[in-house]
């Protein structure tokens, strides 16, 4: 959880707020099938509904109000995956700081999977 002050109080953001936010950027930009999650029984990459794609991102939170993002997604088959995970770096970053107000200093993309 992230605290603001401002003048009139103080403002609380949870994580599963910046997770949140952070999926549907990514899974919005162009190739992005959906985030993923490794199973630790089988260690097999399950692509994730939309409800749950919170787990497919991890926050680690910085001094100074601000935050590092990794993300876990599943591409197209096809698709330019350098200019897909350049793309989702810019929006996340956009989206995040647009919405929360949190300086993002990191964006990480780990493609785990294809779809075929």
């Amino acid at each position: 959880m992230i605290q603001f002050q401002t003048e009139r109080g103080n403002v609380f953001i949870s994580g599963a707020v910046f997770t949140n936010i952070t999926g549907y950027a990514a899974t919005n930009c162009f190739g992005v099938k959906g985030m993923a999650v490794r199973s630790m029984t089988d260690g097999l990459v399950h692509l994730l509904r939309r409800e749950a794609m919170g787990k497919g991102v991890h926050i680690t939170w910085l001094e100074g109000n601000a935050v590092s993002i990794e993300l876990h997604i599943v591409v197209e088959n096809g698709v330019n995956i350098p200019a897909v995970c350049r793309s989702i770096m810019n929006e996340v970053q956009y989206v995040v700081t647009k919405n929360t107000g949190v300086e993002v200093r990191a964006v990480d993309v780990c493609v785990d999977s294809m779809t075929l």
